[in-house]
């Protein structure tokens, strides 16, 4: 069985989605047989690389919200992601543009599990600037790939076509927000669902047509 996972790393909701699909999959009988393929997935395409600004900023602009109002939404975010034993840390989380960080993934090979949690950990935990090059490379060596060859990859046009299929494939499905769930290209979930749904997923993709 094929599980395919569009989201997107500055996505709070894909990391507690995550979260609860894995603890899900822990609990499947037939977890053995699951091939999870994460795909790459972009809510803020336009995000200037590099400019730095918090998340709380970017949002307020691209919502055309109040602060308050983004600040409550990140409160309840925050409170929902705390229940599954994550830390969201919204004061210094920066807004970044994710497209070097979905190429990575998709070169990380065996490492991708790990250096998508770390991706999310880095991101909404620890303030860092997930479009730095630099970041990324100390990332990717934090979870064994080997540095100078993931600078080499980042400076080149690895995996960008990669990329773009996976948004182009997203586009085909109808995905309007992530994450969103695909087993063996038939049967969909979208959403940070309870881990009952998820196993039900499981189930329902498991059994023969």
């Amino acid at each position: 069985m094929t599980i395919e996972v569009w989201s997107d790393i500055a996505c709070p909701w894909c990391y507690i989605g995550k979260t609860k699909f894995l603890a899900a999959l822990d609990r499947f009988e037939n977890k053995d047989r699951v091939n999870v393929i994460w795909r790459s997935y972009q809510l803020a395409p336009e995000t200037p690389v590099g400019e730095g600004r918090t998340e709380l900023d970017a949002l307020v602009e691209m919502k055309g919200m109040a602060p308050d109002q983004v600040r409550q939404m990140f409160g309840h975010v925050t409170t929902t992601a705390a229940e599954v034993g994550l830390t969201l840390n919204f004061e210094t989380a920066i807004a970044a543009n994710t497209f070097d960080a979905h190429r990575l993934l998709h070169l990380a090979g065996d490492k991708q599990d790990a250096l998508l949690e770390a991706l999310f950990q880095a991101h909404f935990r620890d303030g860092k600037v997930i479009d730095d090059r630099e970041v990324l490379t100390e990332l990717a060596a934090s979870v064994g790939l080997d540095a100078d060859t993931v600078r080499e990859q980042l400076d080149s046009d690895a995996a960008v076509e990669a990329v773009r299929e996976d948004l182009s494939t997203a586009r085909q499905l109808q995905v309007s927000g992530v994450p969103f769930f695909v087993a063996n290209r038939a049967i969909a979930v979208s959403g940070a669902q309870p881990e009952e749904v998820f196993l039900q997923l499981l189930t329902q993709a498991s059994e023969p047509a």
